[in-house]
């Protein structure tokens, strides 16, 4: 056939007809989007109207400037951590992207010339020669030639699809069905064979475009999305519950002391005075420093985990790995090593082995020749090139037992290529200049029945009596196909017509199970994410893989097809899912449908893939991961890129994200801890007779430093490896739990206790040694600031040591001695400013016993909740 192509005068027409073959890119978020995005945060809300309250306060001369200003700083570095490390995390991916694209390259023939095009210049029309290593630019129909094509980025299967032209141009074909064997799909690889193809659609109206389109849509909210919607509901309850509870008290004490004001001016200002404890007491109620440790966390974890291989490329990702619950994992790449590989060798009379390095050199190189001659991969550099995915293995194998180097084909007399219809392929080689032999690969059923002699493994030529080695090794073929082997029979024989051959061996061929992958499994189902199987494969094929992976254990554990999931209602398939283990024969639908399935469910939802038939699924899961070896669409749609396409990943990730989890809640025990003890001293104190116990200044140098330096100090805390022995954390469950507030309220309860003790406890009084007003508030301020302090120790561990793995955390421990100091500088040099006066070093002892109490408080807490 002669190809003469499109000419420059058609190529023009034809884009302007049909378009260009660029794929639409997703446009992601710019930088200032994502900060203005960011502002729809609950806890930044809050924030905003505690800003704008101080604002008119300061406006009104009943606050300090740097009142507004302190919580501005901390929305801005909140929100802007957040922003700036998601916007870097997509520039990195992004930059692969671009680079990716530009080799790809396109040979096309136009004008009767071979040409090589940019991929996104191909236009509807154009012929384009294939050769092996070619990625395929459109979807269009076979014209001339035959390749072998691997369409795993678009059906995930690993063995090859057969694709020549028809035979008749009426000939009717689905392309619909990727297994048709007349068309070709854009992203898919030619792994051996050459031809043309004309080109159908291009760009976004190609499977592969469509597929990439369909990942635009919007996700659910995150899990810790919802919880702190629902804690930003709680906290702003508390706060203004707690502000009204303090006007009240401080306008009950005046009322009941009978010291009332002069006149309106008098009830004026006691007013404004009550309102802006109140305001401050909403401030404090906030802990801003939560939307920054969050912003944090995400940003100090992703770091950590790109040299694990996980690239978060979309930062909520990361804290809702932590909460996953049920995962649907591809299985080719991800739990399984995601090519083929030699795994057995068997003989004629039953005997099997990993590998030739028992056999003689005789019946070495009969394996040799028959495996690697008649082979087409060719070895070259240390690398294998061309062949399909079975001759691959076959050349790898040899060269892991350092044979390569043993293939000789100069004497190679004639070969015939592997045909599917015949499903062999042939060679007849010159052992010697005397001996020629016939040399036949195939499948066992087109090889076995022609096999009446055996080769040993001392290369001695055996007898198979009056039985056929198809029905000697029949036992054996049914066992490894149990195991979901591909079995290849080698044979020789005198010549191309001989029905008498004698067999070299049995190679079981598969795609393994990754080692780690069946510990990183088992260590999931430990952490209790249940995890599915789906994959492409046939029924058998992934029962025998789960088994091995530990997915399957027992008769409980269902396993579909694509078929039966199909036959089932929602309602039916949703009171089997969590028995569900393995759904084969996949189809892209059938991933939507469970991840849909299990989120009405409220499952936390994960999903692994690596082709654009992934896609679309791995939008819509909670959380997706994406294979570093996948399509470009894939990894737009996952949340996390799993760089070494390991399982095991997906483990650390999901560790990561309940470190970072567990640290939020650590943060909030130690946060509401002050909150708590704040509102309560600022409330109990007036009603004994002290307006004011802890002044509007005190009260915001104590949030703004603990709530930044705390988020400092709790993003650092080490994942540790107990968290995967904790269950998934439910959607819907509050973030802070009934025993969380146990925690707060008794530390709360004591600090308050010890702080209003110094003022109205005689005893406590006297050990201070004065009775002076500002003296003994400034104790009280100390007192406070230590005992917070310490209590950070008892939030950080659920433990009874609260000083384990503290050496883990040296910036817990820098923040808290940077606190110690940072109070001390207060109370000593703080003068009017702060209302206090320095404390004598006895003073000071004393503070610091009364705080440090908190610690055995809580462990006696700990040992009580542990001992019911």
């Amino acid at each position: 056939m002669t190809l003469t192509g499109l000419s420059s005068k058609d190529i023009e027409e034809l884009r302007r007809k049909y378009g260009t073959n660029k794929l639409t890119q997703l446009e992601g978020e710019s930088l200032w989007q994502k900060l203005l995005n960011g502002f729809r945060d609950p806890m930044i809300m809050i924030l905003l109207v505690a800003l704008v309250v101080q604002l008119v306060l300061f406006a009104m001369g009943q606050a300090e400037w740097f009142e507004p200003v302190g919580i501005f700083v901390a929305i801005i570095i909140a929100n802007g951590v957040a922003a700036y490390s998601e916007n870097s995390q997509e520039h990195k991916a992004n930059a692969l992207k671009e680079e990716a694209e530009a080799l790809e390259r396109a040979k096309v023939v136009r004008d009767s010339c071979l040409q090589e095009i940019p991929v996104d210049d191909v236009v509807q029309g154009d012929i384009v020669y294939l050769q092996a290593g070619d990625k395929i630019p459109a979807d269009g129909l076979m014209i001339e030639g035959r390749v072998q094509i691997d369409q795993s980025a678009l059906n995930g299967e690993t063995e090859e699809a057969d694709k020549f032209p028809p035979a008749q141009d009426n000939d009717s074909y689905d392309i619909n069905d990727l297994l048709n064997n007349y068309y070709v799909y854009r992203g898919t690889i030619v792994c051996a064979g050459e031809g043309y193809f004309t080109t159908k659609v291009t760009g976004d109206r190609t499977l592969f475009g469509k597929m990439s389109l369909e990942v635009q849509e919007k996700q659910r909210e995150t899990p810790l999305q919802v919880k702190l919607g629902k804690l930003a509901h709680q906290i702003s309850t508390f706060g203004y519950v707690g502000a009204i509870a303090i006007i009240a008290g401080i306008l009950a004490k005046t009322f009941f002391s009978g010291v009332w004001p002069e006149d309106i001016l008098g009830w004026g200002r006691l007013i404004i005075d009550a309102v802006t404890v109140a305001v401050t007491i909403i401030v404090c109620a906030v802990p801003e420093g939560l939307p920054m440790l969050t912003s944090i966390l995400l940003s100090l974890q992703s770091l950590k985990m790109a040299k694990d291989n996980v690239l978060v490329r979309k930062i909520n990702g990361l804290e809702t790995a932590g909460s996953i619950s049920i995962l649907f994992s591809d299985k080719t790449g991800t739990i399984t090593e995601g090519k083929l590989s030699v795994v057995e060798l068997a003989l004629g009379d039953g005997s099997h082995y990993t590998d030739v390095k028992s056999f003689s050199r005789k019946a070495i190189r009969y394996f040799t020749v028959g495996a690697g001659v008649n082979n087409g991969a060719t070895y070259s550099q240390g690398n294998i090139v061309g062949g399909n995915s079975t001759d691959r293995a076959l050349l790898k194998m040899l060269a892991d037992n350092q044979l390569v180097d043993e293939i000789d084909k100069t004497r190679l007399e004639t070969s015939v290529p592997f045909d599917s219809e015949r499903k062999v392929s042939s060679i007849t080689y010159w052992m010697d200049p005397e001996d020629s032999r016939y040399f036949l690969k195939g499948a066992p059923e087109q090889v076995l029945g022609l096999c009446h002699y055996y080769i040993d493994k001392d290369g001695v030529e055996r007898d198979f009596g009056d039985k056929t080695a198809d029905e000697v090794l029949n036992g054996y073929i049914n066992k490894q196909a149990s195991r979901s082997m591909r079995l290849l029979a080698v044979a020789m024989g005198s010549n191309p017509d001989s029905d008498h051959l004698t067999l070299i061996g049995l190679i079981s061929i598969r795609d393994n199970v990754r080692k780690e992958a069946v510990e990183a499994i088992s260590a999931a189902q430990s952490a209790g994410v249940q995890v599915v199987m789906v994959t492409g494969d046939r029924k058998e094929t992934a029962m025998a893989i789960a088994r091995e992976a530990g997915l399957i254990r027992n008769d409980q554990d269902i396993v579909l097809t694509s078929d039966e999931l199909k036959e089932k209602t929602d309602e039916e398939i949703k009171a089997i899912l969590p028995d569900l283990r393995v759904v084969s024969r996949a189809l892209p639908t059938d991933k939507s449908r469970l991840v849909k399935i299990a989120q009405e469910l409220d499952y936390v939802v994960g999903m692994t893939g690596d082709g654009v038939n992934d896609a679309p699924a791995l939008k819509k899961a909670d959380v997706g991961f994406a294979m570093g070896s996948g399509t470009e669409v894939a990894k737009e749609a996952g949340d996390i890129t799993i760089l070494d396409d390991n399982f095991s990943s997906i483990c650390k990730a999901i560790l990561y994200g309940r470190t970072m989890f567990k640290s939020i809640r650590k943060f909030l025990i130690f946060q509401l801890t002050v909150n708590v003890a704040a509102v309560l001293t600022c409330f109990i104190g007036p009603l004994l007779g002290e307006n004011v116990v802890l002044t509007v200044i005190q009260l915001l140098l104590i949030n703004l430093a603990m709530d930044t330096l705390a988020a400092i100090a709790y993003g650092s805390e080490p994942a540790l490896a107990e968290y995967m022995k904790d269950k998934p954390i439910p959607r819907q469950e509050n973030i802070v739990t009934g025993g969380m507030m146990t925690e707060v309220i008794i530390g709360a309860l004591y600090i308050t206790i010890i702080c209003l003790g110094i003022l109205f406890i005689e005893p406590i009084r006297a050990w201070f040694g004065s009775t002076d007003g500002v003296y003994l508030k400034s104790a009280v301020f100390a007192t406070f600031m230590m005992a917070i302090t310490f209590n950070g120790f008892n939030a950080r561990t659920e433990h009874l040591n609260p000083f384990e793995h503290l050496g883990r955390n040296t910036n817990f421990i820098l923040v808290m001695l940077g606190i110690f100091v940072m109070q001390f500088v207060f109370v000593t040099f703080g003068g009017e400013a702060l209302s206090v006066e320095s404390l004598s070093l006895n003073s000071w002892l004393v503070c610091a016993g009364l705080a440090f109490g908190v610690i055995p408080v809580d462990v006696l807490r700990k040992a009580m909740k542990k001992a019911a």
